[in-house]
């Protein structure tokens, strides 16, 4: 055992041992059961010290990688099979507290949602499924879909939501302990899959054009087999790839066999232009479109494509558990996206959005602060206290939302998220409570 972390071993802290261990059950050389060996006997066979293997280990026991029963050792554990804790989505929104403005949620407008009724009455007597061997996807919401696709995926599925998607996905192509490489900050819900799924995310930080060629290309020199990414309205920050930034990571990917999984949110609603790695990668793109925020979050569904190789695995899956996505509710979308009235809807809710967004953005900058990011309903915004900001703003009865569950390690510059889709009126007060938010605690220089 000592030989196999000795062969894992790179860093020689805390961390670094704690890769290891997560490394080698990854690659299978020690079972669920295992007895690690003494703290002490790792600390001298590996020379560091007996606090830096204890540390380890507790990193470890947090991550369920390994579980101590007290005098008998600790041993390698069982892999978690569910969302034990969900903590960084709670974090950033379950607060308690109920708030007279509350722009910590991340939800669309429920007002410039499209009438569900009618789309409804559309749908008549549509034919019903009454047996489980039909395709997953109907066929006539596949060449919908795929029309206005980033590039030509082989094949289109459907899945309950974005959520669901990215977990399948992360089921089928990752295994325990795997790294995979994500966005810096990323959206909450995916970095709690990938902590349920004893995965290890590798941040890739942000600039205003995108993933970071660099850190993307250290990602993937770390072990990287899967880059989690989201080209546009990037939840929290807003930012949208820039086309020859996608090409870029393309170029970083193309020696590699990791594959891209984009995340797409905005479906519907966003003002800036799709760029996919798939046009440059299309036999390595896994491309997710979810229809919840120009749609509504209930309908619950979100469309995977990409090359068949990586499709049908995900379907196989599927179909030993919930087996297809609701297929009236596929229907249910098919009108929504071709009815004149639903998309003349979906169109006036996008440009609300652009405004709301755009005129807060306005406000804050005139009075000295600078939020980038380019779509999307939320907006990422520096704070010299992220606690204080908070405290600031529910003062005035606004809730916000953390920037801290949305961070992957520490020692970034504070935010906060602020979902400004929300904010239909009393556009000035907002801005102002948010300028006052962000030299909470102090003074800030910008």
């Amino acid at each position: 055992m000592i030989d196999a972390l000795r062969t894992h071993l790179s860093d020689p802290t805390a961390r670094g041992l704690a890769d290891a261990v997560a490394r080698a059950v990854a690659a299978g050389a020690w079972e669920p059961g295992v007895r690690l060996p003494p703290i002490r006997s790792v600390a001298e066979s590996l020379q560091l010290s007996p606090t830096t293997v204890s540390s380890a280990w507790a990193i470890l026991r947090r991550a369920g990688t390994i579980r101590t029963e007290g005098r008998h050792g600790s041993f390698i554990a069982e892999p978690r099979g569910g969302l034990a804790g969900n903590s960084r989505y709670r974090r950033a929104v379950g607060s308690p507290v109920s708030f007279s403005l509350d722009l910590s949620t991340g939800v669309p407008d429920p007002v410039l949602l499209p009438a569900v009724g009618p789309a409804l009455s559309a749908l008549g007597d549509a034919p019903a499924t009454h047996h489980y061997l039909d395709d997953p996807v109907l066929p006539e919401l596949a060449e919908q879909i795929g029309r206005t696709w980033p590039f030509a995926p082989e094949r289109l599925t459907i899945a309950d939501g974005a959520t669901d998607a990215m977990d399948s996905v992360l089921r089928q192509f990752t295994g325990y302990g795997a790294r995979v490489a994500i966005e810096n900050p990323a959206f909450p819900p995916f970095l709690d899959l990938l902590d349920a799924a004893g995965l290890q995310p590798i941040p890739v930080e942000l600039d205003e054009e995108g993933p970071r060629p660099d850190a993307l290309a250290d990602a993937l020199t770390q072990g990287a087999a899967l880059f989690v990414m989201q080209p546009r309205g990037q939840n929290p920050t807003g930012v949208t790839t820039a086309a020859q930034r996608s090409a870029e990571l393309a170029a970083v990917l193309a020696p590699t066999d990791a594959v891209v999984v984009e995340d797409d949110s905005l479906d519907g609603i966003a003002t800036t232009e799709l760029v996919s790695i798939g046009a440059h990668l299309p036999d390595r793109v896994l491309h997710i479109r979810s229809f919840s925020k120009a749609y509504g979050p209930d309908l619950r569904l979100a469309a995977i494509g990409g090359p068949a190789r990586l499709i049908e695995p995900i379907e196989h899956r599927r179909q030993l558990g919930q087996g297809w996505s609701s297929r009236l509710l596929q229907r249910l979308l098919l009108e929504f996206l071709t009815s004149t009235r639903s998309q003349s809807q979906v169109t006036d809710a996008r440009r609300s959005y652009e405004g709301r967004r755009q005129r807060m953005i306005d406000l804050l900058a005139h009075g000295g602060l600078r939020v980038t990011g380019d779509d999307g309903i939320n907006i990422w915004v520096p704070v010299l206290d992220e606690v204080a900001a908070l405290q600031s703003l529910a003062a005035g009865g606004i809730g916000a939302a953390p920037g801290s569950p949305f961070r992957i390690g520490t020692g970034h510059a504070p935010h906060i998220r602020v979902t400004v889709g929300l904010v239909a009126d009393d556009e000035q007060d907002v801005a102002a409570a948010l300028l006052a938010a962000a030299n909470a605690g102090g003074l800030i220089s910008r």
